[in-house]
């Protein structure tokens, strides 16, 4: 059907699909906040779960729709792209937090963990497609590896915050995770109203990834673009707005934790678009189908997730622009990582 529309009216559907991720996605962070107090998980974990989940759920839309489509560069790029993109949105929020490095501000051993792990599964597919295609099923092993690290760290994350090991260091920047006065409107409303309000606004955000996935692939094949280049840098920083959107929100309500969590726990839960893209793409390995372009994003995003880790852990009070150094890091390295594939598509 989109191959009978015209160039502006894919590009309108492309925009209001957009608008619709970015809606649900400002609306959600809210509701987060409010359940994160409510059910005792903290700020971290439920930025990671909660949040990370739902912002990052039109974009397992996008791949998995991809994938289905055949289309295995556009649905492994759209997921590895999108942990850059949010990876560097963490640098922007720190613009907006004046009153100290927010890596410091918002100390949370959880992040830490959590950081680690994501750069355990951004190993895993550079792992696969360093051996020779294996699949079950069309589907290759680790696929299936990957959903068991990430529900054994959401156990591990929980124990740790029960019976933390490690606590850093309380400062006058430190910003504690403490739960927030509720207003009276949403004091009214049960957990399980908020969650069906939170499920609801997930399924607006799935219509809006699907919408996105049909019509980049289109413009992607008529502009005779690559379906790397769309994908990081087009359906993966679309998708991604919402972690901007809520990574700026929470900071702006002191949420601190919230946002760091919900960018760290949104990338984890991007890995999993690789494994739900590998089951929906039927031709075997999606990382075997995918090409260097592809794997230059999954390199940028473990360097970059290292350095987010470094900054972390070292929390620096203040740096240039009152920002840590790392964030500035993060937007070099990002801002490099989109010339050089913008140079070599061209070239």
């Amino acid at each position: 059907m989109l191959e009978q529309w015209s160039m502006l009216g894919l590009l309108a559907g492309f925009a209001l699909a957009a608008l619709l991720v970015l809606f649900s996605g400002l609306r959600i962070t809210a509701l987060a906040d409010v359940l994160a107090d409510r059910t005792g998980l903290g700020e971290a974990i439920s930025g990671a779960v909660l949040l990370g989940a739902a912002t990052s759920f039109s974009g397992t839309i996008v791949s998995i729709t991809a994938a289905l489509d055949g289309h295995a560069s556009l649905a492994y790029s759209n997921s590895i792209g999108g942990i850059a993109a949010q990876t560097a949105f963490l640098a922007i929020a720190d613009l907006t937090y004046r009153k100290a490095n927010l890596e410091h501000a918002a100390a949370e051993i959880a992040n830490i963990f959590q950081a680690v792990v994501l750069i355990v599964l951004l190993t895993l597919p550079l792992l696969a497609i360093s051996l020779k295609e294996f699949t079950l099923l069309a589907v290759h092993p680790v696929s299936l590896l990957i959903p068991v690290v990430y529900v054994s760290a959401l156990f591990a994350t929980r124990a740790l915050k029960e019976t933390p090991m490690w606590k850093p260091v309380s400062t006058r920047q430190t910003r504690e995770d403490t739960p927030e006065r509720e207003d009276p409107a949403t004091r009214r409303k049960s957990n399980l109203r908020l969650f069906a309000s939170f499920a609801m606004l997930m399924i607006l955000m799935g219509l809006g990834g699907w919408v996105i996935s049909k019509t980049a692939a289109e413009i992607a094949a008529r502009l005779a673009l690559s379906e790397s280049l769309v994908g990081a840098l087009a359906t993966a920083v679309v998708t991604s707005l919402p972690e901007l959107v809520t990574t700026i929100a929470a900071v702006r309500r002191g949420a601190l934790q919230l946002a760091v969590g919900g960018i760290i726990g949104g990338n984890i839960f991007d890995t999993l678009f690789l494994t739900a893209a590998d089951v929906s793409y039927r031709e075997g390995s999606l990382y075997h189908a995918t090409g260097m372009a592809d794997h230059f994003w999954t390199v940028t995003a473990l360097l970059m997730t290292g350095v987010l880790l470094g900054g972390l852990i070292l929390r620096q009070r203040t740096g240039p622009g009152r920002i840590g150094v790392e964030s500035l890091a993060l937007l070099v390295i990002y801002a490099g990582a989109i010339l050089l594939q913008v140079t070599n598509s061209s070239g």
